[in-house]
């Protein structure tokens, strides 16, 4: 009860901006757990685990069950990534390529949507602090030049508080919330990485499993070859 009447005292005190500036915090305070719980659980997987488990199965020429494996976990945006490149494995490496690009095209909004906003808010939150910062010297201006002598010095205290308490609001919203984009920022970037990285080897995989597998007709195309898989000795023309 106690800190419920502080809390109340203070939004009292900063007066109508301190409750904007106290829902612009509750609403960065839900984005934050919101993109949290996506960046650091939803979204996280052991990369190199599942790296793994897909290469050894292209290479086992075994592509359906590679699908199967990423749609298995399909809210993962990797996965997600991986099954649209997979899908276009029997293509050519130009459409690989494509598949590539619309596969980073979708994942990579999933780890970003929504984050910019944490910075946007801890900026709004420190300049609604300002704002009433403003607001409470007005108010304080207004007591030294128009108030009644007997209530001058009781508004001049309003003013000041006001100015006070709503600034005070403004970077106990703000700094805590850039503290919480930092760690999220860097987070998306981890994760950006790791996309990039696997699936830039995934495409380079399918791309290169496309080169067929030498042998002497590959070689020496223009080498007559036997019925039974044999070569004939070269013939010597010597000049007339």
């Amino acid at each position: 009860m106690g800190g419920q009447q502080g809390i109340l005292e203070i939004l009292g005190h900063a007066g109508p901006m301190g409750f904007i500036i106290v829902a612009t915090g509750i609403g960065a305070m839900a984005l934050v757990a919101e993109r949290a719980k996506a960046l650091y659980f939803n979204y996280s997987m052991d990369s190199e685990s599942f790296m793994n488990k897909v290469q050894n199965l292209i290479l086992s020429k075994k592509i359906d069950e590679a699908i199967v494996l990423c749609n298995q976990l399909d809210k993962k945006p990797m996965a997600k990534a991986f099954k649209t490149i997979l899908e276009k494995a029997d293509r050519d490496d130009e459409t690989i390529f494509q598949s590539h690009d619309i596969a980073m095209s979708e994942a990579v909004p999933m780890y970003t949507r929504r984050l910019h906003y944490l910075s946007m808010l801890a900026n709004v939150a420190t300049q609604l602090g300002l704002l009433g910062t403003i607001y409470g010297l007005i108010l304080s201006f207004q007591a030294v030049s128009q108030a009644d002598p007997a209530t001058k010095q009781q508004l001049l205290a309003v003013g000041i508080s006001t100015s006070l308490y709503t600034t005070a609001l403004g970077l106990a919203v703000a700094i805590p919330v850039m503290v919480a984009y930092s760690f999220l920022f860097s987070r998306q970037n981890v994760l950006l990485e790791q996309l990039q990285e696997k699936c830039g080897k995934l495409t380079e995989l399918l791309t290169g499993s496309h080169v067929p597998t030498l042998n002497r007709a590959n070689i020496f195309p223009d080498t007559p070859v036997r019925p039974n898989g044999s070569t004939p000795p070269p013939t010597n023309h010597k000049a007339s």
